[in-house]
């Protein structure tokens, strides 16, 4: 079949997003966000989202939800488990009110593993806030076969 079609809440934000006034550049949004990750600053970091902000995971639905109080609590969770997160904003191209940021965040967690994630966030931005984003971030893998484990 083809690409699953996008929520009909996204769609709702985007029409909005495009009925209301666009910030002017994304890209000066993702850098607050990025600025308040590295700084373990929850409080800048709900200043970055939209009280009705929603956060979609394609690739794995089940982590899908929506509300700044409820990214704040889990990013005030990950602060906790890891307690030198960094995160860094690889690249960052913007359309009008969207911006495709390349994000790799890693740290050591409070119990001595290492945390190694890397991907993209599209993020939907109104009124200098992130109203939606659809995150793809996945641990990266250790050494191994490469593509021939999936292709055989």
């Amino acid at each position: 079949m083809g690409l699953r079609s996008e929520s009909s809440s996204a769609q709702a934000l985007r029409r909005q997003a495009m009925e209301t006034k666009i910030v002017l550049n994304p890209k000066l949004v993702m850098e607050r966000l990025e600025k308040a990750l590295n700084d373990h600053d929850a409080e800048a970091f709900e200043n970055c989202l939209s009280p009705f902000y929603l956060s979609e995971q394609p690739v794995h639905p089940d982590r899908s939800f929506r509300g700044r109080e409820r990214a704040v609590k889990e990013w005030e969770e990950a602060f906790r488990r890891v307690p030198n997160l960094k995160a860094e904003m690889l690249r960052c191209a913007v359309h009008e009110d969207t911006a495709w940021v390349e994000w790799h965040m890693h740290g050591t967690r409070a119990d001595k593993k290492k945390l190694d994630l890397w991907g993209v966030a599209i993020c939907g931005v109104k009124d200098d806030k992130v109203t939606w984003s659809h995150v793809y971030l996945e641990p990266v893998q250790e050494p191994g076969q490469g593509i021939v484990s999936l292709t055989g």
